[in-house]
């Protein structure tokens, strides 16, 4: 900012209707500008004389704020040379006793100045900035993106003069999606609803998120399956929620008495293939579950993430559809079938809750992103979301059978695969005692990226040692030496 810049912008804020002196005012001024960054070290300040004329006040003021600045530090003046800004920077940086490493006084560090939730959920982060490749368990492959298609759709959209998609979407989102939505899940989960049930979110996490502010106090109680997506705890604990591990067998969860006997106001539950372990809760359960809700009123969340992904048998139909009291909520979203950056989810709620879904949702978020819910809506309705659905399931069956290869020619019958059948991951179990974690870490340090079993549950000492291993990401001839890397860092700790 240089001297005529400097003299416009203190015109601009010099704010004559303050009832503060000009004196006081002007030294303020100066000083943001300075701490601010406006004014760099080195920038020379307006005369004196010319800075008055333009301020219309005394040309004495001004000479009393340069000679304040000079004497606390912040300009130097030399004789008929002008006056200068000082670099200050370092000496708002140093720390204040003269060394080490200690901050500055008034400086607290960051997470002093975090919320007891906001301290517990970044102790307890999950996220990877690593996105692709073996073995990153829940990604697709985006490279099978239809990209002809989807564009092809696009410009029929742009060119029609898409001027109404380009504003904040309407309550629950964009209405054509939202039936074909309906109209997909009824045909391929058995998903009873009207396109007024369907609230469109930014994915599973926004849909939790507003479930849980919306059906739940702070304190309240919400079972989640032992183990569980650390992504699903962190919300729900970070929405200042109890939770209440509750352990799951071959079948699926499976509270035990003492559990039952308080009842929660919230489940949330995977039943169509349970995260992370791959199980499908049996009919049994999910009556057991179903009646349960009903008996003692609480809400069902059903996390339906991948469900699209079956190798040899096909889907049970969702617990939704089961549903007869109403008391489900269904969670999808197009993360795993499409990719996770279009950043597009649902959540169909019962008929009761519809309007408040939808309202609270246009209330919190402001959606919009209506360009592409209408490219997405074209894409059900003419064919090719289920399209796309069978090409990758082939190819993903493809790469799961060369994982499973691959681990049978390094390890014989050695180390058990749990949860092989669906998804787009499979568990690679390890013996008790075997530090599942430091097999991750070490398998990194090697450039091949997994994740620890034991690091998804609550109660760690009645974890699990094992690693998740994503196939979907990696062809076969990407997933051979990545394997190869992987069997000899889990050789070292057998």
């Amino acid at each position: 900012m240089d001297a005529f810049i400097l003299s416009e912008w203190l015109q601009q804020h010099f704010a004559p209707s303050d009832d503060s002196p000009a004196y006081h005012r002007l030294y303020r001024l100066i000083c943001r500008a300075i701490l601010e960054g406006h004014l760099g070290a080195g920038a020379r300040l307006p005369s004196t004389r010319d800075l008055a004329a333009d301020l219309g006040i005394a040309r004495n003021t001004v000479l009393q704020v340069y000679d304040q600045l000079a004497e606390e530090g912040y300009v130097h003046a030399g004789v008929g040379r002008g006056t200068y800004v000082e670099d200050i920077r370092q000496d708002l940086l140093d720390p204040v006793d003269g060394g080490g490493d200690a901050p500055a006084a008034g400086y607290a560090a960051p997470a002093h100045d975090l919320s007891q939730r906001g301290r517990r959920l970044v102790s307890s982060l999950g996220f990877s900035n690593r996105q692709a490749g073996a073995f990153m368990p829940g990604i697709p492959d985006v490279r099978e993106f239809p990209l002809k298609t989807w564009s092809r759709i696009q410009n029929r959209q742009w060119r029609a003069g898409p001027w109404d998609l380009m504003r904040y979407a309407p309550a629950g989102g964009y209405g054509p999606l939202r039936q074909a939505i309906s109209d997909y899940l009824g045909s391929a989960r058995s998903v009873r609803s009207t396109a007024q049930q369907v609230v469109m979110t930014t994915g599973i996490h926004q849909g939790i998120d507003v479930a849980a502010r919306l059906l739940c106090d702070p304190g309240d109680t919400v079972w989640v399956e032992e183990p569980a997506y650390w992504g699903v705890r962190n919300l729900l604990t970070s929405s200042g929620l109890r939770l209440v591990p509750i352990r799951v067998d071959d079948e699926g969860i499976w509270p035990g008495e003492a559990e039952r006997a308080r009842p929660p106001r919230l489940i949330v539950v995977a039943p169509s293939h349970q995260y992370p372990l791959g199980m499908v809760m049996s009919l049994a359960r999910r009556h057991m579950l179903l009646d349960y809700a009903r008996q003692v009123s609480c809400w069902i969340l059903e996390d339906d993430y991948d469900s699209e992904f079956r190798y040899d048998t096909r889907p049970l139909s969702s617990l939704q559809g089961m549903d007869e009291a109403g008391r489900v909520l269904y969670a999808g979203s197009f993360s795993k079938t499409l990719c996770p950056g279009l950043r597009v989810g649902f959540l169909v709620v019962p008929r009761a809750l519809a309007g408040a879904f939808a309202d609270s949702v246009a209330e919190l978020y402001r959606e919009g992103n209506m360009m592409t819910h209408a490219v997405l809506a074209d894409f059900i309705r003419e064919g090719h979301l289920s399209s796309h659905i069978r090409r990758v399931r082939r190819r993903y069956a493809e790469r799961r059978a060369c994982l499973i290869d691959e681990i049978r020619r390094h390890f014989g019958d050695a180390l058990d695969v749990v949860g092989g059948e669906a998804g787009l991951h499979l568990i690679l179990a390890l013996p008790d005692g075997v530090d599942d974690t430091l097999v991750v870490r070490d398998a990194l340090r090697q450039g091949v990226v997994t994740r620890a079993l034991s690091t998804y549950y609550t109660e760690r000492e009645n974890a699990r040692s094992g690693l998740l291993l994503g196939y979907a990401g990696a062809t076969p001839e990407e997933i051979r030496p990545a394997f190869d890397t992987l069997a000899r860092v889990i050789g070292a700790y057998l």
